[in-house]
């Protein structure tokens, strides 16, 4: 699952490109040889956009300086919503990622498609009432057989430390911690 995927990073270049929690896992797990030079970088992204919640409509294609931005633009722009890919994103299964503010339920949500198998059902929802904490919702997650895809929608208020004076890159990469974390302790229990 997370070995291979990591495997793969470490073998495509000479000096190999890792996030931290992708580093830690391949020390943790010997997949460095001692002389290898890791850098550790940043969640990079390949699309980072603003759209309409009601119609979906691009407003605007932005840049990485988009992301310093904290994360409470999306309450104060509570009819758009921040949608982002990465082909970083494949490590941990997940297709794509969309912020945005649930006026409804008063908090920050995310939402993305997790491919893993609808087998892990129980391991998923245990992982994330174990992971997520707050007072309203936590989190959805339904299986689309069509897709082969869990649809995930969780409050990124319940992540441990969440503001919304945070920006939208360490939110993404809590993110990207939390389902790294999910693989990895479901690597580990099959």
């Amino acid at each position: 699952m997370l070995k291979n995927q990591i495997e793969s990073l470490i073998n495509e270049q000479a000096n190999s490109k890792l996030l931290d929690v992708e580093k830690t896992y391949a020390q943790k797990h010997e997949l460095l040889d001692e002389d290898a030079t890791v850098e550790t970088i940043s969640l990079p992204f390949d699309v980072i956009e603003r759209c309409l919640k009601e119609t979906e409509e691009l407003l605007a294609e932005e840049t990485g300086s988009f992301l310093t931005k904290p994360v409470h633009y999306l309450k104060e722009h509570a009819n758009e919503f921040m949608y982002v890919t990465s082909e970083r994103l494949d490590v941990i299964r997940v297709d794509s990622l969309a912020l945005e503010f649930d006026g409804a339920f008063g908090v920050y949500s995310a939402l993305f498609g997790l491919r893993l198998q609808k087998k892990y059902s129980a391991f998923l929802h245990s992982y994330f009432t174990a992971h997520l904490q707050h007072e309203q919702m936590t989190y959805s997650a339904v299986f689309s057989g069509e897709d082969g895809l869990w649809e995930v929608n969780l409050a990124l208020d319940a992540l441990d430390g969440f503001s919304e004076q945070q920006p939208f890159d360490e939110v993404l990469a809590q993110l990207y911690c939390l389902v790294f974390g999910l693989l990895e302790e479901l690597e580990a229990s099959v």
